[in-house]
């Protein structure tokens, strides 16, 4: 007997051969409901949720605010000056770290400088340092800086942060050119692809806009390149509305197809071979396009222009039977008038006129199989009628 089987004998658990449940969860970090104030839990921003207690989170403040025994002091645009600690921001970012071991200063005070963002903005993001803190109109007005020095002193978390700020928050018609600009910048691939979206969607609104104007100048082949850009887009829009429209005329077609080998074999309602017994009951007919071909035959069988280029409406329905008689498999027991005439008349035809039917046949087919309707209904003519 091992030493494992002892004590699982010995174990209560081991007797009744039943495992213990799990414990419970543990709850949510102490709650903190300060006005304004956004917290971070497990890299998320949460409002009034802090992975510390609130007397921690005031004690960090307290201790950048305070400026006690501050080892590092920091100078920003127009004389500015922030005091810190060497410990917290080398922890904090590793940039600082390189920072501070070549910073020269007195005694064990060290200086370093931070320029091209605003004042209270560089204290807004060394306090984040301190507590993962952040006022709710302090990222308002200062998301981009924060942007630009989360990602140049490589502090991911507040980058997380702004970029989630300005894609589902901040981000406007006004802002959102400087915001595609520095999130090339700032490598922040899906607030960049965001920002590309919205210009694109409201191009003449922001077009118009100062931010715009301003990269027409400091960046104008990125001007350039979105312009480009639009315009491949409003080609391709509208080659999809072409080719939509494309699509729905060869549909068209297709059923005048299945409609004219309809009223030719079976007849349809007051129209129909010479042969039709035609019922004053008859089930609704299914093909749409029958209405127009039926008003279509009847001036075609009655008018006195009946000569191809002589009447419009005439020229019309030689057309159909000229692509029926391609599209038919079988013209010697087809019901369709002129079927055979037309398929001795194809080998006669000039080269370049057999080419545009072969292609439009072509094309009738495979709408005909995207819709999935399969074949064409005349393709199955003798095997229906068989």
């Amino acid at each position: 007997m091992g030493k494992m089987e002892m004590i699982t004998k010995q174990s209560p658990l081991g007797v009744n051969n039943v495992s213990s449940a799990p414990p419970p969860l543990p709850g949510p970090a102490t709650n903190c409901r300060r006005k304004g104030l956004f917290m971070m839990n497990n890299g998320s921003a949460i409002r009034g949720n802090s992975c510390v207690s609130t007397a921690t989170r005031d004690l960090w403040d307290s201790l950048f605010d305070e400026g006690y025994r501050a080892d590092v002091t920091i100078k920003t645009d127009n004389g500015g000056i922030i005091y810190a600690h060497a410990n917290v921001l080398g922890m904090a970012s590793p940039v600082f770290r390189g920072m501070l071991k070549q910073a020269k200063g007195f005694g064990q005070k060290k200086s370093i400088s931070i320029n091209g963002a605003p004042h209270d903005a560089v204290r807004v993001f060394i306090r984040f340092l301190y507590s993962s803190c952040y006022e709710e109109e302090e990222m308002k007005e200062f998301a981009l800086p924060l942007l630009v020095l989360s990602h140049a002193y490589v502090v991911p978390q507040l980058k997380r942060i702004c970029e989630q700020q300005l894609e589902h928050v901040l981000l406007t018609l006004e802002n959102v050119v400087d915001v595609f600009q520095l999130s090339l910048l700032c490598d922040a691939p899906r607030l960049m692809l965001i920002g590309h979206r919205m210009i694109l969607r409201n191009f003449k609104a922001v077009s118009s806009t100062e931010g715009w104007e301003a990269m027409k100048k400091s960046h104008p082949a990125l001007e350039k390149e979105i312009v480009e850009t639009m315009i491949d887009e409003e080609n391709m829009q509208k080659e999809k509305i072409r080719k939509k429209n494309e699509q729905k005329i060869y549909l068209q077609l297709c059923e005048a197809m299945e409609a004219l080998v309809h009223i030719c074999r079976d007849g349809c309602k007051t129209i129909g071979p010479h042969d039709k017994d035609f019922k004053e009951n008859q089930t609704p007919c299914k093909y749409g396009a029958c209405k127009g071909l039926e008003l279509l035959i009847r001036h075609f069988a009655g008018c006195k222009l009946r000569v191809p280029g002589g009447c419009i409406q005439c020229k019309r329905m030689w057309q159909l039977l000229n692509l029926h008689s391609r599209l038919c498999t079988d013209s010697s027991s087809c019901r369709v008038p002129l079927c055979r005439n037309f398929k001795e008349k194809i080998t006669k035809q000039s080269k370049k006129d057999e080419i545009k039917w072969k292609i439009l046949v072509k094309k009738i087919s495979r709408t005909k199989r995207i819709n999935g309707g399969g074949a064409p209904f005349f393709v199955f003519l003798n095997s229906i009628s068989s």
